[in-house]
């Protein structure tokens, strides 16, 4: 007989905890959105593990956190409508030259179908029937998604798999220890893919009180994640609603090292990036040293 995990216990934990629970060939979910809310200390130690062989269910529109776990051999498979960073990179360079080299497997759908994925997931069925793409060529450019007969209407119909996820990261603004994990705004598709999810394990800026998550429930996005980490600057380079910018110069870095690589077979400026922002440092706090004061508190939101 099994119990019930005690809701009132501490969900505080490390990201070494977090990330141990990620095995080769798992699926994995990780929350958003372009230049925004990525869990950048989830994404660095998956990249000093070299963990491999995982399918990478992105946010509806993934930013460059997917580019550099595909830059860095991790990714067999992506499951988004979009990796890149809009203005600073149109189209993620390594997502873009692994996929024309047939290195990774693009799963090909639109931002409906993405979230008829995630809804499958959520209520536990294998498929979820959808109506848009019936009569386009999506179905045969993606052999996964299977045209079929409404056996009530006869009408024809696309059946969308199930996104099933075995563990999901997150970043947010705070949470309480209990794992009540609130945003500022509206969090983007991170609900989708924290229902898609056997498991959720989220960033945030900073711990607050159970009184503070009562005072404002509607707040509260992700109730009871599986574990909690407390992360300041945690999503850098990218922004964090409430608290700072993205940091354009360093995923500038980033974008024209990855080019360099893309384009030309260059490695080096690629390796020498992810060595000094990414493997090298002991832990998240060293990273920001790296970073430096300055630039960090450069990036005001307003």
């Amino acid at each position: 007989m099994t119990t019930e995990p005690d809701r009132r216990a501490s969900r505080l934990c490390t990201v070494t905890e977090a990330v141990d629970q990620i095995a080769p060939g798992m699926v994995v979910g990780i929350g958003g959105f372009i230049n925004s809310s990525h869990p950048m200390l989830i994404v660095r130690e998956i990249i000093r593990r070299g963990l491999k062989d995982l399918t990478i269910v992105g946010a509806a529109s993934a930013g460059l956190e997917t580019d550099m776990l595909i830059a860095s051999g991790c990714v067999k498979r992506v499951i988004s409508t979009y990796v890149g960073g809009e203005a600073l990179a149109p189209i993620g360079p390594a997502f873009r030259a692994a996929a024309e080299s047939g290195k990774l497997d693009v799963f090909e759908l639109d931002e409906a179908l993405f979230y008829a994925g995630l809804r499958a997931a959520a209520q536990r069925l294998p498929f979820n029937p959808w109506k848009g793409g019936v009569g386009t060529s999506i179905p045969e450019v993606n052999p996964a998604l299977k045209t079929f007969h409404d056996p009530i209407s006869g009408e024809t119909l696309i059946a969308v798999p199930a996104f099933n996820i075995d563990v999901a990261f997150f970043h947010a603004a705070h949470s309480d220890i209990y794992g009540n994990v609130q945003y500022v705004g509206h969090g983007w598709g991170d609900r989708a893919i924290w229902a898609a999810s056997d498991r959720s394990y989220v960033q945030v800026e900073k711990i607050i009180t159970n009184d503070d998550v009562r005072r404002e429930p509607l707040k509260t996005l992700i109730p009871g994640a599986t574990g909690v980490i407390r992360a300041p600057f945690g999503a850098h380079p990218f922004a964090s609603p409430g608290f700072y910018v993205e940091d354009r110069k360093i995923i500038g870095d980033y974008v024209q090292a990855a080019t360099r690589w893309a384009k030309d077979g260059d490695f080096s400026a690629l390796t020498a990036f992810l060595d000094r922002f990414v493997r090298e440092p002991a832990d998240h706090y060293e990273y920001l040293e790296r970073v430096g004061p300055r630039q960090l508190f450069g990036l005001h939101e307003y």
